[in-house]
């Protein structure tokens, strides 16, 4: 099925369009397996606060744009050089900076700064109010693990991989990226993940409860959008507030105060509240008495 997407706004490492109520996310290095570099990641950050703005968009994709075939390459092996995201790219060099010192303290963008900015992006996805789903089409390997992990669900095509590979190179992710992990496959599996970095197959990331569906790769988009879609048949408030209270356990008190912040706002509809704000600007006492109080 085509679907007209339309485009939001133009970056430069990204594609960032929508469909009916769904935004969609799309890195756009697939010469580089769409690995991020921090203006890709400052980017995405920036999209999802358009869609985090935007009360007509209800549901986000994230995924990574299609490796282009090469002459004589048969689909099946495109296929296998698909990426959904291989991570932070570690060839992103000033050539005017000494290679020693660009690595430290993170990936260098264009300003010579050292940035893991990623971080934050994470952070935007776990709070953003509206189901975030990974369309992953290819390798979800180092942070781009994290990426897919990190949203509310994932569905995968069958040529998809997973895995971590911050150890072989010298990395790793020691906040979500380990411990939502553990969460989510438990801790054996978790220690395995890392410390062995392998890869695992669509089909072994489902059965460890990774991935929420697989699908063969010409149906991905048409799976992802039919989630989308059902889930924008439901309360938009209902799906807001059942994801803070699933992050809030994991989240200690940041999780807490995002709750609470949806809660407050619950409150605010209310003539309850009404009330309070009315009489102060009044002058007057408040009447509570003709609120109920529920047991």
């Amino acid at each position: 099925l085509m679907r007209n997407w339309t485009p939001i706004r133009e970056y430069q490492e990204i594609l960032f369009d929508r469909f009916e109520g769904i935004a969609r996310i799309t890195i756009n290095r697939p010469r580089y397996r769409n690995a991020f570099t921090p203006t890709t990641v400052m980017e995405i950050s920036n999209a999802l606060g358009i869609c985090r703005e935007d009360p007509e968009i209800r549901v986000v994709v994230l995924t990574g744009a299609h490796s282009p075939a090469k002459e004589g390459q048969s689909e099946a092996e495109r296929l296998r050089t698909e990426a959904f995201c291989s991570g932070g790219d570690m060839h992103v060099i000033p050539a005017t900076r000494d290679y020693k010192q660009v690595l430290r303290g993170g990936y260098v963008g264009g300003d010579g700064v050292p940035r893991l900015n990623v971080l934050e992006v994470q952070k935007q996805i776990r709070s953003i109010p509206k189901p975030v789903i990974a369309m992953v089409n290819g390798f979800a390997v180092g942070g781009g693990h994290v990426l897919h992990l990190m949203c509310d669900l994932t569905i995968a095509s069958e040529n998809a991989q997973f895995g971590q590979t911050g150890p072989k190179v010298g990395s790793f992710d020691a906040g979500f990226g380990a411990s939502y992990l553990a969460r989510v496959v438990g801790q054996k599996k978790a220690r395995e993940i890392w410390f062995l970095c392998n890869l695992y197959s669509a089909a072994e990331a489902e059965r460890m409860g990774l991935v929420n569906k697989v699908v063969p790769f010409e149906q991905l988009e048409d799976e992802v959008v039919a989630w989308a879609q059902r889930m924008m048949e439901h309360s938009p408030l209902a799906l807001r507030m059942i994801k803070a209270g699933l992050n809030a356990e994991l989240d200690g008190q940041a999780g807490i105060q995002e709750l609470a912040g949806d809660a407050t706002m619950l409150y605010y509809l209310l003539d309850e509240a009404q009330e309070g704000g009315q009489a102060f600007l009044e002058k007057r006492k408040p009447d509570w008495s003709r609120f109920p109080k529920l047991p």
